[in-house]
């Protein structure tokens, strides 16, 4: 969520209708664990409900310790069983690394409980409906410009490549590129043109512009080499329009080219706090190329939980592009 949105939550009900307003979409058979210190959101993670005869509660214990929360609530979405299972053996494992617990809900079938609460006559065992998506919470999130998309895999279609007419265009212009530099660029040409390519791409976008299609190709084909990339790395910002910039390029680009944009479309959605939307574009690059080292490395801080804020100084690494397995 945009830290600046301020949406106040005064019960189980109303945390349940702002949680898919935090994560970007509506979850399914997902654990959702969100932090706060006071009475602020601090962090939000999602987990797939693991298969029967997985139990990952301690290594998801040992993730949410790290954020240094005040307190955490555990939502489970899904069937019955398996999320109280889940809920049950996270709470016991957040309890012994310390931390404190807040509330424990099942969502299941459009109703909802309280799963620490015995108490009938606040906790019936019949359950209670699910906050209407027009509820005030939701109203207030809509308002203030969030998004709480169907499903994940919605999420994930928005990172992925255009199709119909843009896809052919943009393949005619892959292909103009490739006939008119034979077997790659030339190397005397990665680094200035590199850096002007993606100034060039930072200004269309700043002023509400989009490159073409000629240019998408010859900035995706320069985010190949190690300068161009770590250029454009360094000069992310919070700035929306960042957003804008790289999620345009990393579904334009053909397939050869997209680790590139995609691992900066992550690093840029991971910098504004929009987790989900890092975790599909890293899953994209690193689709594409399991090696591509700065891909890599985001990954493990996003499977960490680490925030931006946690991390003083990132620097892109030496040798931050593809790295092979020897």
């Amino acid at each position: 969520m945009n830290p600046e949105c301020t949406i106040v939550v005064r019960s189980p009900a109303d945390l349940i209708a702002v949680t898919p307003y935090l994560l970007g979409f509506h979850p399914a058979d997902s654990l959702v664990v969100i932090g706060t210190q006071g009475r602020a959101v601090t962090f939000v993670g999602r987990h797939d409900l693991p298969p029967p005869g997985v139990d990952d509660s301690d290594a998801i214990a040992t993730m949410v310790a790290r954020q240094a929360a005040q307190s955490v609530s555990l939502l489970g979405f899904g069937p019955a069983d398996p999320v109280n299972r889940l809920v049950s053996s996270l709470a016991t494992a957040l309890t012994r690394v310390g931390v404190q617990l807040r509330d424990q809900l099942r969502i299941t079938a459009g109703r909802w409980w309280t799963l620490d609460c015995a108490d009938p006559a606040c906790c019936p065992p019949e359950g209670r409906p699910v906050p209407s998506p027009h509820s005030p919470i939701a109203a207030t999130a809509v308002f203030q410009g969030q998004v709480a998309l169907p499903n994940r895999q919605q999420l994930v279609s928005q990172v992925g490549p255009v199709e119909g007419d843009e896809r052919r265009r943009m393949a005619a212009a892959t292909a103009a590129l490739n006939f008119r530099f034979g077997d790659g660029l030339p190397r005397t040409m990665m680094g200035r043109a590199g850096r002007n390519a993606v100034i060039s791409a930072e200004k269309r976008h700043a002023s509400g512009r989009s490159l073409t299609y000629d240019e998408t190709a010859l900035l995706g084909a320069l985010l190949v080499g190690r300068t161009a990339f770590d250029f454009a790395l360094n000069r992310i910002g919070d700035e929306p329009w960042q957003l804008r910039l790289w999620t345009e390029t990393t579904r334009r680009v053909e397939v050869p080219y997209v680790p590139g944009p995609a691992a900066l479309l992550g690093y840029a959605a991971w910098r504004v706090g929009l987790g989900p939307l890092a975790r599909v574009a890293l899953d994209r690059a690193l689709n594409h190329d399991p090696y591509h080292h700065f891909a890599m490395i985001l990954d493990r801080l996003l499977a960490a939980g680490i925030s931006h804020e946690a991390v003083q100084d990132f620097e892109p690494p030496a040798g931050s592009m593809r790295r092979k397995a020897a």
